[in-house]
This record gives C-alpha cells, sequence and structure tokens, in this order.
C-alpha cells in the first residue's frame, strides 16, 4: 500500500494518530493482523527477493562489508523466516492490560497498575530487513505503532516489506498508517526522527557502534540504547576441549556478522597448550582468520599478531582475537575494559567459578557453557526481539514484547477528597 504524507514529519503524525486507534485494539484483533502480515509477506516473497537483489547489488558496487551484506540478503528461506516468526509473535500472550500492582487505600481508593502500549516506537537500524519486520510486529503486537528508518542499503527490501505490512492491515479494517518508514528522507527523515519528541515515544536504535552513538547523542526523543557486541568467552582451567571447541566455532561460525557472535576467546594459561591447538584448528578450518597475543602465536601456526585495537573490535566477520590470561582475576579485567556489556560465556567445571563469572560480570546476558548465540528474542522465547539492551533503564538484554510497554494506575473511587 503506497504511503500517503509527503514529508517525514507527516508520516509521523500519522502514526501517531493511528497509535490511539492500535492501543484499544482487542489481543484477537491484534493477533489476526499479524496473522495477516505473515501471509502477505510470503504471498510477497518475489517481489521482496526481487528488490533486494537490487539493494544487494548496490550494495557490493557501494563498498558494503561482507557482513553487512550477510545482514542485508533476503532469499527465499530468510522471508519464510520472517514470515514464520511474526506468525510466532501473533502466539505470544498480549502483553498489554496487565495486572502489575493492586492495592487498596486507608480511604477506600482502590489502585490498579496496568501495562500499556508506548504509543509509537520508533527505530534507526542500518542494512537489516529483518528488522523492519520483527520491530513492525512487536510494536503492533504489544499495541503501538512503528515508525522506521532502516538505512539506505536496503531501502528497495524495506519499501516492498512495508507495503505488504500496509497492505495486509487495510484488508483486516486497521489504520495501515500504524506502520511507517522515512527511509526515502535520507539522513535528513533519521534527523527529523530523532528530533520527533511529542511524537514519537521512544527510540530504538540497531547497528554500528557510531550509530547507536549518533542516535544517543543527537535524539531528543527518549532512546533505549542497544550495543555493540564485543563479545567474550573464557576458557577456563577446567574447561573440557570438546565443548570448548564445539562452543567456540559455534559462537563465531555460525553468523559471524550478528552481535551475539564471539569476538574474543580469553584461555586460562593451565589451559592453553590443551585447549588451543584444537580450538584454533577448527576456527581455521572453518576459515577463520585468529589474531593473537604472544603465547598463542607460540602455541598454534597461523595467527595473526593481535594490536590493541582487536580487543575492543565488533569484527562482525571471520575474524576473531584470541589471548592468554593468568587466572580468572585476569579474565574479569580484561572483560571490565574491553567488554560492551552485551554477551560473556565462560566455559567451566569449576562450579565457584562459573558462580563468581556469573555474579561479577557486569553484561545483559552472562552464560556458563553455551554459545554466546543464544542471545536472542528468538531464542529467548518472544518471537523476535526490538534489539538487545545494553542500558541498565527501562531494559535491558533482549527485548520482547513486554519492553515495548510502560504502566499507568488506575485508581477507583467513590466520593473520596484528601485532606
Amino acid at each position: 500500500m503506497t504511503m500517503t504524507a509527503t514529508t517525514a514529519r507527516e508520516r509521523m503524525l500519522l502514526a501517531k494518530s493511528a497509535a490511539r486507534t492500535i492501543g484499544l485494539l482487542s489481543d484477537h484483533a491484534k493477533r489476526d493482523a499479524l496473522r495477516s502480515i505473515a501471509d502477505a509477506i510470503e504471498a510477497a516473497t518475489p517481489e521482496i527477493v526481487a528488490a533486494n537483489i537490487d539493494d544487494l547489488d548496490r550494495g557490493r558496487a557501494g563498498g558494503l562489508s561482507t557482513g553487512l551484506l550477510d545482514r542485508l540478503r533476503l532469499d527465499a528461506p530468510r522471508v519464510a523466516a520472517l514470515a514464520a516468526a511474526v506468525r510466532d509473535i501473533a502466539e505470544l500472550p498480549d502483553p498489554v492490560g496487565r495486572v502489575l500492582d493492586e492495592r487498596t487505600l486507608p480511604n477506600g481508593v482502590e489502585l490498579t497498575k496496568i501495562s500499556v502500549p508506548f504509543g509509537v516506537v520508533g527505530s534507526i537500524y542500518e542494512a537489516r530487513p529483518n528488522v523492519t519486520v520483527d520491530i513492525a510486529a512487536l510494536a503492533l503486537r504489544s499495541g503501538n505503532a512503528a515508525v522506521l528508518r532502516g538505512g539506505s542499503a536496503a531501502e528497495q527490501t524495506n519499501a516492498a516489506l512495508v507495503a505488504a505490512m500496509r497492505g495486509a492491515l487495510a484488508a483486516e479494517g486497521i489504520d495501515p498508517e500504524a506502520i511507517q518508514t522515512v527511509d526515502e528522507f535520507g539522513r535528513d527523515g533519521a534527523r527529523e526522527l530523532m528530533q520527533a519528541r511529542g511524537v514519537v515515544d521512544v527510540l530504538v536504535p540497531r547497528g554500528s557502534a557510531h550509530l547507536i552513538e549518533t542516535v544517543v547523542t543527537e535524539s531528543s526523543v527518549p532512546v533505549i540504547e542497544t550495543g555493540a557486541g564485543v563479545v567474550h568467552i573464557v576458557l577456563d582451567e577446567s574447561a573440557p576441549l570438546e565443548w570448548a571447541r564445539e562452543i567456540v566455532v559455534n559462537a563465531k561460525v555460525q553468523r559471524p556478522s550478528v552481535c551475539n557472535a564471539v569476538e574474543t576467546v580469553l584461555v586460562h594459561r593451565d589451559a592453553a597448550a590443551r585447549l588451543l591447538p584444537d580450538v584454533i584448528g577448527d576456527l581455521q578450518a572453518h576459515g577463520v582468520t585468529v589474531h593473537g597475543d604472544d603465547v598463542v602465536a607460540g602455541l598454534v601456526n597461523g595467527i595473526v599478531p593481535a594490536v590493541e585495537e582487536d580487543w575492543a573490535t565488533e569484527h562482525m566477520s571471520l575474524d576473531i582475537t584470541v589471548g592468554v590470561v593468568a587466572d580468572l582475576d585476569e579474565a574479569l579485567a580484561h572483560i571490565r575494559r574491553y567488554s560492551t556489556q552485551h554477551t560473556e560465556s565462560i566455559i567451566t567445571q569449576d562450579s565457584a567459578n562459573a558462580e563468581r563469572f556469573l555474579a561479577e560480570v557486569d553484561s545483559a546476558v552472562v552464560m556458563v557453557n553455551t554459545s554466546t548465540r543464544f542471545t536472542d528474542g528468538g531464542e529467548f522465547g518472544f518471537g523476535a526481539e526490538v534489539g538487545i539492551s545494553t542500558q541498565k533503564l527501562h531494559a535491558r538484554g533482549p527485548m520482547g514484547l513486554n519492553e515495548l510497554t510502560s504502566t499507568k494506575w488506575l485508581a477507583r473511587g467513590s466520593g473520596q477528597v484528601r485532606a
């Protein structure tokens, strides 16, 4: 369905108007709307894939990185996965109207705290057409309208996805203005979105550290910060070799361009000779370039000398940095220095070290003996995610439906006045 408003501001105002009706939709109506959106996305697969091919061609010609090209790519199976995620979201419990607190004052006034939609959720992101669908679906399921700025790299793909979703809403008798994109207005549209305080209720950036920092510092709209993923795995002295091999390879290789892929592996010095030849050999067999310190280079061939910048880099590629530490204290100190507080994991059979790691690491998700790739809204049972928040106010970690609601107090009296 074509967009009617001709300026970014007008589109945001239409979203604000639509949010009033979206917030009042019943659970049943929202479920039906999302099922219709999933069907419409599947039906539009040829158009979406064709638009994506155009975006990929432009991206390659413009020098887009391998990692961003992977995030941009939508083939038929990935489109089907988007539709499936929307159907999963439709089946989740309605987050709106949950009773969070109840009490009666001494004077008889009854108070009830309930969950309510934000109103208009905005998002600025890069080369990630799946985010277009995820955020729109999560916003609608939680009673919100959505304003999207998906970046020029995915402009054609996003337009095809938004058209399919708006058409589905219209077919269900729901105001299609609840889903808006300001992509065609370029950076000016992004700036207007960041300055739309009073129209847009919350803004969620997803993408590079530079993009997130820009949104956080320049926005007048309240921002939920999603951070870059300089993700660590610690191989403790007692780490089983097979666990270390399988978890590290999965965390790096399964999809290296995403924010929960591991970027740094720290190995206890007393386990380095036992673990590193096999772990690094497996990584290299999968095409991973290993950047390592002097100890690592002395144990394994083919190591690229690590420089200071490597420890703070989110590679988003088949690159990984590996270092040897004296003990858990040094590993924890390293994480405190370089972590972006996204996800960290330790591989260990020492329960005391495991519990210490869980307690002391200050990241959104902290793991023991499992792959960092599980930090994901879908894997956590949210159907999809708005993003992975690395801040501490309102939401932290993978953000699902509940994180797209605010609260409201209802007071029911019978003539009481305050003395």
